[in-house]
C-alpha cells in the first residue's frame, strides 16, 4: 500500500527531523536480510524480528521506520539505526 503524497510531504525523522521516503526496493531487500541475520536493533536496543514489508527512510539513510498495514511507525525508540547498512 502506498503512502499518500501529502502525508509523505510532512513527515520527518522525529529525532532529527530530516524527511524521510518510502525504501527503494533494494534498500528494502538489504534492510530485510540484516533483520533475517539478527543485525538490526531498534534505537530501545529491542531486536527488529519482523522483516518490513515497506518502510521509510531519512534522506541521509541513517534511520528506517517501519510502516505496517499503510501506517508509518515514527516513534523515537522504534527508528532503526541504519549506519552499519551503508544505504547511502
Amino acid at each position: 500500500m502506498a503512502l499518500d503524497r501529502k502525508l509523505l510531504d510532512v513527515l520527518c525523522c522525529p529525532i532529527s527531523k530530516i524527511p524521510v521516503r518510502p525504501l527503494k526496493r533494494e534498500e528494502l531487500r538489504r534492510i530485510n536480510e540484516a533483520i533475517a541475520a539478527g543485525e538490526l536493533r531498534y534505537l530501545d536496543n529491542s531486536a527488529v524480528e519482523a522483516e518490513l514489508e515497506e518502510g521509510l527512510i531519512t534522506e541521509n539513510a541513517e534511520r528506517a521506520y517501519r510502516v505496517d498495514d499503510g501506517i508509518p511507525i515514527m516513534l523515537e525508540e522504534r527508528a532503526i539505526p541504519l549506519r552499519s547498512l551503508r544505504l547511502k
